[in-house]
């Protein structure tokens, strides 16, 4: 009986630690929403209403703060998203970054630090955050395990394939590292199928 209770028990923490996926609690339709991160949020490549919280906001209703600075590495994020986070007092946080840590050959368990900070600090004022993976430069480009390994250990809604995806396909870029419009808009896609998925939306 004793090694059936205890067999019982193990099940029972095995499916509390990752039985499930991360959820959201839902938005409101107008709820402001934060995104943060580099050129990549910041929608270089493409026209200012072509940026991916732009589409975002455009096709969900909710209210998305452009809050991308092109060419800043993580930590200058991390110093940042404090005051970012004061100012827009959002309901919820995506965050992308990484990019331009990897471009300038930066340690990537300085950048996995910087941006587990960065959820925890978000965390800390009651803002759940949703992570997206960015791509290391390479042939072909491919995205840090460590994302990964922050998103399920931080449960955390984590979209791991879209920048790849976009970024290993002429038509949807229009340099190396960034997106074009059409890019942009299937980034905002992939998000908003995330957070259906997480019950926000």
């Amino acid at each position: 009986m004793r090694t059936l209770v205890a067999l019982l028990a193990a099940a029972l923490l095995l499916g509390a630690c990752g039985g499930s996926k991360p959820s959201l609690d839902k938005l409101e339709r107008n709820a402001v929403v934060l995104a943060f991160g580099d050129s990549l949020t910041f929608g270089t490549g493409a026209a200012k209403d072509e940026s991916y919280p732009a589409v975002l906001e455009r096709d969900t209703g909710l209210q998305v703060v452009n809050a991308g600075v092109p060419g800043e590495i993580s930590a200058d994020g991390l110093a940042r998203l404090p005051e970012a986070l004061e100012e827009a007092q959002p309901k919820l946080l995506i965050l992308c970054h990484g990019g331009n840590d990897f471009l300038r050959k930066m340690d990537d368990a300085t950048a996995a630090g910087n941006i587990r900070a960065m959820i925890q600090l978000a965390r800390s004022r009651g803002v759940p955050v949703v992570l997206l993976g960015t791509p290391k430069p390479g042939l072909p480009p491919s995205v840090p395990k460590f994302y990964g390994d922050i998103a399920r250990e931080m449960r955390v809604p984590y979209e791991d394939a879209v920048l790849r995806d976009v970024l290993l396909d002429n038509a949807f870029k229009s340099d190396m590292v960034h997106p074009n419009g059409k890019g942009y808009a299937r980034i905002a896609a992939a998000i908003e199928k995330l957070l259906k998925k997480a019950g926000a939306i």
